[in-house]
């Protein structure tokens, strides 16, 4: 099987990229990955609010793509929804994990103070604090209200791509992301926090074009 040269990857479609990963051709499927992975990781990242637990979920999601790339058919132009919804069900498959591990934790005695090195990565735990607030706060949210919120705020897909990624109508999305929006308002002004910190979760990529 012959490569295709760098510049005409670059030219296909997610799509068409996807059928040549398929037919084993790895540089293709490296093209996808280089397109949206910034976007699976940060989408890990707004989930887990842990910069390190981001990175192995990504990679974790890419892994479960490529061993399914000859099982799956992509029903629009980009990947990206489809890679987001393997993202959600990596996040959940963690946090039961995680759960099951905290509860094992809790039978052993607490560990020994460990030096602190919070120096070397104050910039990344500011984010992750800032990140754990937003978390919060939209946590009060029902969860399917949640999931629309961060494809369409945070992840810039259209209504109809969250549409694919959830597996429901386009006007449950919008429904969705209308109730989302008001009720995030009613809870920011709660607590104190002004919605300006806030703005990303409240604005989609539709209304600003």
């Amino acid at each position: 099987m012959t490569p295709l040269p760098e510049d005409e990857l670059a030219e296909l479609s997610d799509a068409e990229l996807w059928r040549e990963a398929a037919a084993g051709r790895a540089e293709a499927f490296g093209v996808v990955f280089d397109r949206h992975a910034r976007a699976v990781y940060n989408h890990c990242f707004r989930a887990v609010a842990d910069w390190a637990s981001a990175e192995d979920l990504t990679s974790m999601v890419f892994l479960d793509a490529w061993r399914r790339r000859a099982d799956v058919q992509l029903e629009r132009g980009s990947a990206l929804p489809w890679l987001l919804g393997v993202a959600n069900n990596v996040v959940r498959n963690r946090r039961r994990s995680r759960r099951r591990h905290r509860a094992a934790l809790d039978r052993l005695p607490p560990p020994l103070a460990a030096p602190d090195h919070s120096d070397d990565v104050a910039g990344r735990l500011d984010d992750e604090k800032a990140m754990r607030r937003v978390l919060d706060l939209v946590g009060r949210l029902p969860k399917a209200d949640q999931d629309v919120l961060a494809l369409c705020a945070w992840d810039g897909l259209s209504y109809a791509e969250a549409a694919v990624t959830l597996g429901v109508a386009v006007g449950t999305v919008r429904s969705r992301l209308s109730r989302a929006r008001a009720r995030l308002r009613e809870l920011a002004g709660g607590t104190g926090h002004g919605l300006d910190e806030h703005r990303p979760v409240l604005r989609t990529t539709e209304e600003e074009s």
